[in-house]
Protein backbone atom coordinates (compact mmCIF):
# COMPACT_ATOMS: atom_id res chain seq x y z
CA UNK A 1 0.00 0.00 0.00
CA UNK A 2 0.72 3.70 -1.00
CA UNK A 3 0.15 6.41 1.49
CA UNK A 4 0.49 10.10 0.06
CA UNK A 5 -0.29 12.81 2.06
CA UNK A 6 -2.50 15.52 0.95
CA UNK A 7 -2.70 19.38 1.11
CA UNK A 8 -4.31 18.80 4.78
CA UNK A 9 -2.16 17.46 7.55
CA UNK A 10 -2.82 13.52 8.71
CA UNK A 11 -5.47 13.36 5.13
CA UNK A 12 -4.17 10.67 3.24
CA UNK A 13 -4.61 8.86 -0.41
CA UNK A 14 -3.66 5.36 0.32
CA UNK A 15 -3.36 3.22 -2.88
CA UNK A 16 -3.50 -0.32 -2.60
CA UNK A 17 -0.95 -2.71 -4.07
CA UNK A 18 -2.85 -4.92 -7.22
CA UNK A 19 -2.41 -8.29 -7.55
CA UNK A 20 -4.13 -10.10 -10.42
CA UNK A 21 -4.04 -13.84 -12.00
CA UNK A 22 -6.84 -15.86 -14.27
CA UNK A 23 -8.78 -15.81 -11.36
CA UNK A 24 -8.94 -11.30 -11.60
CA UNK A 25 -7.48 -9.31 -8.80
CA UNK A 26 -7.16 -8.91 -5.38
CA UNK A 27 -6.16 -5.86 -3.08
CA UNK A 28 -6.41 -5.56 0.44
CA UNK A 29 -7.90 -2.38 1.90
CA UNK A 30 -6.61 -2.08 5.15
CA UNK A 31 -3.47 -3.25 6.76
CA UNK A 32 -2.71 -2.62 10.81
CA UNK A 33 0.34 -3.44 10.05
CA UNK A 34 0.88 -0.40 7.19
CA UNK A 35 -1.01 1.53 8.99
CA UNK A 36 0.67 1.87 11.95
CA UNK A 37 3.68 2.45 9.97
CA UNK A 38 2.57 5.33 7.91
CA UNK A 39 1.12 6.31 11.81
CA UNK A 40 -2.09 6.97 10.66
CA UNK A 41 -4.57 5.36 13.83
CA UNK A 42 -6.08 2.57 13.11
CA UNK A 43 -8.34 1.32 15.80
CA UNK A 44 -11.31 1.11 13.92
CA UNK A 45 -14.54 0.15 16.10
CA UNK A 46 -17.42 0.54 12.93
CA UNK A 47 -17.65 -0.55 9.21
CA UNK A 48 -20.47 0.75 7.58
CA UNK A 49 -21.88 0.59 3.90
CA UNK A 50 -23.27 3.57 1.87
CA UNK A 51 -25.77 2.64 -1.04
CA UNK A 52 -26.54 5.58 -3.27
CA UNK A 53 -28.66 5.08 -6.18
CA UNK A 54 -28.49 8.30 -7.59
CA UNK A 55 -25.43 10.03 -9.67
CA UNK A 56 -25.64 13.78 -7.47
CA UNK A 57 -26.46 12.30 -4.39
CA UNK A 58 -24.26 14.42 -1.86
CA UNK A 59 -23.65 13.49 2.09
CA UNK A 60 -22.16 15.43 4.28
CA UNK A 61 -20.12 17.51 6.06
CA UNK A 62 -20.19 15.44 8.95
CA UNK A 63 -17.76 15.09 12.33
CA UNK A 64 -18.53 14.50 15.81
CA UNK A 65 -17.18 16.31 18.62
CA UNK A 66 -15.42 14.68 21.73
CA UNK A 67 -15.20 12.66 23.22
CA UNK A 68 -16.44 10.67 20.03
CA UNK A 69 -14.36 12.18 17.60
CA UNK A 70 -14.05 10.11 14.32
CA UNK A 71 -11.59 8.90 11.81
CA UNK A 72 -12.91 7.77 8.74
CA UNK A 73 -10.97 5.19 5.83
CA UNK A 74 -13.20 5.81 2.78
CA UNK A 75 -13.39 3.42 -0.74
CA UNK A 76 -15.92 3.12 -3.44
CA UNK A 77 -16.81 -1.04 -3.64
CA UNK A 78 -18.93 0.81 -6.98
CA UNK A 79 -19.05 4.05 -8.39
CA UNK A 80 -16.34 6.82 -8.14
CA UNK A 81 -17.15 10.22 -5.72
CA UNK A 82 -15.96 13.56 -5.67
CA UNK A 83 -14.55 13.93 -1.56
CA UNK A 84 -13.92 16.64 0.56
CA UNK A 85 -12.00 16.84 3.96
CA UNK A 86 -12.16 19.92 5.31
CA UNK A 87 -9.82 20.37 8.82
CA UNK A 88 -11.70 21.51 11.78
CA UNK A 89 -8.55 21.31 14.14
CA UNK A 90 -7.49 24.51 15.85
CA UNK A 91 -4.13 22.98 16.80
CA UNK A 92 -3.40 22.13 12.72
CA UNK A 93 -1.50 24.22 10.88
CA UNK A 94 -3.96 23.54 7.85
CA UNK A 95 -7.25 24.70 10.23
CA UNK A 96 -10.30 25.75 8.27
CA UNK A 97 -8.82 24.43 5.00
CA UNK A 98 -9.95 22.01 2.73
CA UNK A 99 -8.89 19.35 0.55
CA UNK A 100 -10.30 17.15 -2.06
CA UNK A 101 -10.22 13.73 -4.36
CA UNK A 102 -11.68 11.75 -6.83
CA UNK A 103 -12.41 8.48 -5.39
CA UNK A 104 -13.39 5.35 -7.67
CA UNK A 105 -14.31 1.68 -8.15
CA UNK A 106 -11.70 1.58 -11.01
CA UNK A 107 -8.53 3.24 -9.24
CA UNK A 108 -9.44 1.27 -5.66
CA UNK A 109 -7.88 4.48 -3.77
CA UNK A 110 -9.29 5.02 -0.17
CA UNK A 111 -8.89 8.35 1.65
CA UNK A 112 -8.10 8.16 5.68
CA UNK A 113 -9.80 11.39 7.08
CA UNK A 114 -7.90 12.16 11.04
CA UNK A 115 -10.38 13.07 13.95
CA UNK A 116 -10.94 16.69 13.84
CA UNK A 117 -12.14 16.76 10.32
CA UNK A 118 -15.15 17.19 8.26
CA UNK A 119 -15.63 15.24 5.34
CA UNK A 120 -18.54 15.25 2.10
CA UNK A 121 -18.94 13.56 -0.70
CA UNK A 122 -20.94 13.74 -4.30
CA UNK A 123 -21.37 10.67 -5.91
CA UNK A 124 -20.04 10.93 -9.67
CA UNK A 125 -22.38 7.82 -10.87
CA UNK A 126 -25.31 5.77 -10.37
CA UNK A 127 -25.14 2.97 -8.37
CA UNK A 128 -22.16 4.38 -6.01
CA UNK A 129 -21.66 2.21 -2.89
CA UNK A 130 -18.88 3.52 -0.38
CA UNK A 131 -17.32 1.61 2.16
CA UNK A 132 -15.89 3.02 5.49
CA UNK A 133 -14.34 2.18 8.39
CA UNK A 134 -14.88 4.36 11.36
CA UNK A 135 -12.78 5.17 14.38
CA UNK A 136 -15.54 5.93 16.55
CA UNK A 137 -18.74 4.37 16.90
CA UNK A 138 -21.72 7.03 15.80
CA UNK A 139 -23.24 8.71 18.78
CA UNK A 140 -26.10 10.99 18.73
CA UNK A 141 -25.75 14.48 20.29
CA UNK A 142 -22.27 14.31 19.37
CA UNK A 143 -22.53 14.78 15.58
CA UNK A 144 -22.07 17.78 13.61
CA UNK A 145 -22.46 19.10 10.83
CA UNK A 146 -21.56 21.55 7.95
CA UNK A 147 -23.83 22.73 4.63
CA UNK A 148 -21.95 21.88 1.75
CA UNK A 149 -22.73 24.72 -0.02
CA UNK A 150 -21.63 27.09 3.22
CA UNK A 151 -19.79 30.09 2.05
CA UNK A 152 -17.58 30.16 4.54
CA UNK A 153 -15.57 27.44 2.51
CA UNK A 154 -17.20 27.83 -0.84
CA UNK A 155 -16.07 24.54 -2.05
CA UNK A 156 -16.31 24.05 -5.74
CA UNK A 157 -18.24 20.77 -6.54
CA UNK A 158 -18.02 19.56 -10.02
CA UNK A 159 -21.75 19.89 -10.32
CA UNK A 160 -24.60 20.61 -8.91
CA UNK A 161 -26.10 17.99 -5.88
CA UNK A 162 -29.43 16.75 -7.24
CA UNK A 163 -30.11 14.99 -3.86
CA UNK A 164 -29.11 15.96 -0.30
CA UNK A 165 -31.15 15.54 2.88
CA UNK A 166 -33.03 17.47 5.23
CA UNK A 167 -30.66 17.28 7.70
CA UNK A 168 -27.55 18.39 5.47
CA UNK A 169 -29.13 21.47 4.10
CA UNK A 170 -30.44 22.75 7.59
CA UNK A 171 -27.22 22.89 9.02
CA UNK A 172 -26.86 26.75 10.20
CA UNK A 173 -24.25 29.09 8.99
CA UNK A 174 -20.69 28.27 9.78
CA UNK A 175 -19.18 30.29 12.48
CA UNK A 176 -15.02 29.42 13.02
CA UNK A 177 -15.53 30.46 16.54
CA UNK A 178 -17.92 27.62 17.22
CA UNK A 179 -15.48 24.98 16.69
CA UNK A 180 -15.02 22.83 19.52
Amino acid sequence: MKFIELNLKGVYVITPDIFSDSRGKFHRSFCKNEFKENEIDNSFEQGNVSENPQKGTLRGFHYQIDPYQESKTISCITGSIFDVVIDLRKDSSTFLKSVSVQLSYKKKQSIFVPKGCANAWLTLESNTFIHYYMGSSYKPGFDRGIKFNDKFFDIEWPFDPKLVSEKDLEYPDFDPSNVV
